[in-house]
C-alpha cells in the first residue's frame, strides 16, 4: 500500500491509501495467468488428440488358429476349423461350442483338457509346498521350544545347587568355629 497526502479546497488534507502494484504482486499475477493459459492449452489438447478406438473385430473374421488365438475373447476349434467367441458366462466352453480336446485358446499346440489339467497340477503343488513349509515352520518351533525350556531348568538347577552349596559350606564353617 502506499500513502498520499491530499488538500482539499476547505484547506483540510486527507490522506488516502492508495494500492502498489510492486513488482513481486505483477510477477505472481502474470505466472498465475500463464499458469491458467497453460491449463486451458493443455485441455484443449486432450480433447483433441482422444480419438475413437478402432471397431472390434469379430472372431469369425480370423481364418486360422494362429491369427484367432492370440485375442483372448477368441477360441479356435479343431474339430468345426472356426474361430467362434470364447464363451465368457461359463468357465470352460462347453461340449456345443467345442469339445474340450479340440478347442485352442491362448496359443494352438496346447489343446484346452491339457491346460486344465497343466494348470490344475501346478496349483496343487504350489499348495502342497505351501502347506509343506508352514508344517515344517511349526515342527521346528515346537522343537524348538522344548530345548530353550531345558536350557533355562538346567539353568536354575544349577544356581540353586550352587546357592545351597554355598550355604552348606558357610554352616560348615560356623560349626567349626563354635568348636
Amino acid at each position: 500500500m502506499f500513502l498520499e497526502a491530499v488538500k482539499l479546497p476547505s484547506g483540510c488534507s486527507m490522506i488516502l491509501r492508495m494500492p502498489c502494484f510492486s513488482a513481486e504482486r505483477r510477477t505472481r499475477t502474470t505466472s498465475v495467468f500463464f499458469a491458467a493459459v497453460v491449463l486451458c492449452i493443455s485441455f484443449v489438447s486432450l480433447a483433441e488428440c482422444q480419438t475413437t478406438p478402432p471397431p472390434a473385430i469379430p472372431c469369425s473374421a480370423y481364418k486360422n488358429c494362429d491369427t484367432c488365438v492370440p485375442h483372448a475373447k477368441c477360441l479356435w476349434c479343431f474339430t468345426t476349423n472356426n474361430c467362434t467367441d470364447y464363451p465368457v458366462s461359463w468357465l470352460l466352453p462347453p461340449a456345443s461350442v467345442c469339445y474340450l480336446s479340440q478347442a485352442r485358446w491362448g496359443v494352438c499346440w496346447l489343446n484346452f483338457e491339457a491346460l486344465i489339467i497343466a494348470l490344475g497340477v501346478l496349483g496343487g503343488t504350489i499348495l502342497i509346498s505351501i502347506a509343506v513349509c508352514c508344517c515344517c515352520c511349526c515342527c521346528k518351533k515346537r522343537q524348538s521350544g522344548p530345548d530353550r525350556d531345558e536350557e533355562r531348568f538346567a539353568r536354575r538347577r544349577e544356581e540353586i545347587k550352587q546357592r545351597a552349596e554355598e550355604r552348606y559350606e558357610g554352616g560348615m564353617a560356623q560349626e567349626l568355629s563354635h568348636l
